[in-house]
Parts: C-alpha cells; structure tokens; sequence
C-alpha cells in the first residue's frame, strides 16, 4: 500500500465550498494586500490564543524577522536558539547582524536544553527563541531577557497550565506554510502578543517601518499577509482543534504497533513533555535509519527527515563565533525519521507503515 508522507486534500476536500467562497469574497472586494479579512483574522486568533494582539505576516520567517526587528536587534547584540530546528530560526538572526547562540537539545525530548539555555544569558543577549519542536512546548522559566516564541509548528499545542503556544513569551511567531498544523495556500505567518505598543510597532515594521505611510521612523520590511491567505486560513481556523487531535489518535495508533521495536530499543519516541502536544511531526530516533529509509520508500511509504544536519555545522554559520560541537543534536541527526501523520490518515495505512518498520526489525 502507498502512504503519501502528507496529503493536504483530505483536509481541504470537505472545505471546498467554503474556500471557494472566501476567495469570490477577496475577488469582489478587490484589496488583496491587508484588506477586511487580514484584521478579522488577527482578531479570531488572538481570541484563540489567548493574547492581545496578532499581527498578521507574510511567513512564519519573516514572523522571526520583524519580531527581532521591532526589539532593534542588529550588531553586537546575541540571540540564543536552539541547533536543532529550522534554518530560519538562526537565519532571521544572522540577517540582522545578530550571532546566534546555539545550544543542544534534550537528549529525551528533543526540546531545546533548558540549563543549556540558561547558562548562556550574558550581557549581550538580547533575546531568546525557544522552538516548540514537532508541535509540543518547550517550558523556559521566567529570564530576565525577551522571549520569542517560535511556533512555526505547534499551533493549538498548549504548556502543561494550559496556555496556548505563543502566549507565554514576549511574542509567539507562527508558520502558515501549507504543511503546518493551520496551514495555508502560500507562504503566511503571524506573529502574537500581549504588548499593545509592540504590536503596533509590529505593524509598522511590517510595511517598510512607515507611518503614516510614505513616512518612516524606522527601518522595516514588505511583511504584510495577503488578504487571499488570510481569507482562507479563517475557513480552516474552526477546524484545527479536529485536525490536530486527529494527529493525536494517529499517534496514539503509531505508538501501539510500534511497541514491539521499541522494547528492543530499536526505535525511541522523544518524550512526550506535559501539555498538549499537535504532533505536526511525528517523529522516532531509528537505529539504521537510512537503510529504514530507503526499505519504506520501496514500499511507497513516505518519510522524512527533520533535520539531516543541526545549524551549528551548517557551512554558512562557519564564520558564527564561539562555535562548539553540540553532540546530542548531531548523534539525534542521524537517527530522526518523520512517519506520516495528518487528518485523514487511515489505520489501514498507519498499519501498513507499522508493519513495514516491524518486518525492517524483525520483529
């Protein structure tokens, strides 16, 4: 049996109608840059979120850029992010003229270590981005420096109190890219807080940092979210809750079959931590991975790997100072699989998936 690794349409079918009529809807009303729709959907999220304020972005990328832009981080100043995690989170930093401050990963989780984190702070730090890695939160303690969240992948996932993903820093930055727990039909991103003041200075910075327009205070972007996007991403915001326990349920049906490579301790789940967790991905650490591989994609199963290579040994970071070997994100890299995980998925092909790792093992 062929299991696509994501398969977009079978969230987006049942929806067809709504989408299509949102779109007629931005066609009539003809402002297709930060028209009606692009405030009504700030306004829906940070009511779901839980926060003040959303201003709404053209990528989860840019999200990182303005949020480090609108606290003047530039030169001299340094920002700690995890090394195991997306490019932008250290790429939005180099632009800026920032360094980037790696630090490891929790060896049971995944998660960005924590003491690690905390026994960088120093006097240049200027911020520091946690990322919610595969859709759970990882809990930083109250520091005396910015918090930005990174939740490009855990929309609707929640701390262990219960707070929302991207309420609990300074500002939360979200991903709209298609594949993302609230996904949209392009690039798009968000950006949360509870400071009224920044999200205005958010907003200026996402239109070249003019106001009014054609005058500018500071210096800013072309950041702003299509109202196209924004018009479709309010028909699927009543749907994530489904959605992501959906991924909950395929998890819980991964995690049953694959019990028996895991007490051979062939296969490892990163710990689960206390919250909600959305499981955009859905990852296990396999021994022989890239043989595991290249055995499931014969079999037309598709997988993933997130990521092949932490960013601290990424050529372009060469020249970043301080630099150290960060072991447990480098051993992670070699063994991390993504099996297939999204709304729709049938037990028929989680079992497909299952049996087809099971056979790999022997087991």
């Amino acid at each position: 049996m062929n299991v696509p690794f994501l398969d977009l349409a079978r969230s987006h079918g049942p929806l067809h109608a709504e989408l299509v009529a949102a779109f007629e809807r931005v066609l009539r009303e003809g402002a297709f840059i930060l028209g009606s729709d692009v405030p009504a959907l700030e306004r829906e999220l940070a009511a779901v979120l839980g926060v003040r304020a959303t201003v709404g972005v053209s990528s989860g990328t840019d999200a990182l850029l303005a949020a480090l832009m609108a606290l003047d981080v530039g030169p001299g100043d340094e920002v700690i992010v995890p090394t195991l995690t997306f490019f932008a989170t250290a790429g939005a930093v180099v632009r800026l003229g920032a360094t980037p401050r790696f630090v490891d990963v929790d060896p049971e989780t995944l998660l960005m270590d924590v003491p690690q984190t905390l026994a960088l702070i120093g006097p240049r730090t200027r911020a520091i981005i946690p990322v919610h890695l595969f859709g759970q939160c990882v809990a930083l303690p109250a520091v005396p420096v910015p918090v930005i969240e990174d939740v490009a992948q855990a929309f609707g996932a929640t701390f262990e109190d219960g707070v929302q993903a991207g309420a609990r820093g300074l500002m939360g930055c979200f991903s709209f890219f298609p594949s993302k727990p609230l996904g949209g039909f392009g690039d798009g991103g968000l950006i949360s807080t509870d400071d009224l003041a920044l999200a205005e200075t958010l907003r200026q910075v996402r239109a070249h940092g003019a106001k009014p327009k054609f005058h500018h205070p500071r210096i800013g972007g072309n950041f702003r979210l299509d109202t196209l996007q924004a018009a479709l991403l309010r028909v699927k915001v009543p749907h994530v809750p489904a959605w992501n326990a959906e991924r909950r349920r395929v998890a819980a049906l991964y995690r049953e079959r694959l019990a028996p490579v895991v007490a051979s301790g062939e296969v490892r789940w990163p710990r689960a931590v206390p919250g909600t967790h959305v499981h955009h991905q859905l990852v296990v650490l396999a021994q022989r991975r890239d043989a595991l591989m290249s055995t499931l994609g014969a079999q037309g199963i598709g997988v993933a790997i997130y990521y092949p290579e932490p960013l601290h040994v990424q050529p372009c970071f060469a020249a970043v100072p301080g630099l150290t070997p960060l072991p447990i994100a480098e051993a992670a890299c070699r063994e991390v699989l993504a099996l297939p995980c999204y709304p729709g998925l049938t037990e028929a092909e989680v079992d497909a998936v299952t049996s087809a790792i099971l056979r790999f093992y022997g087991a």
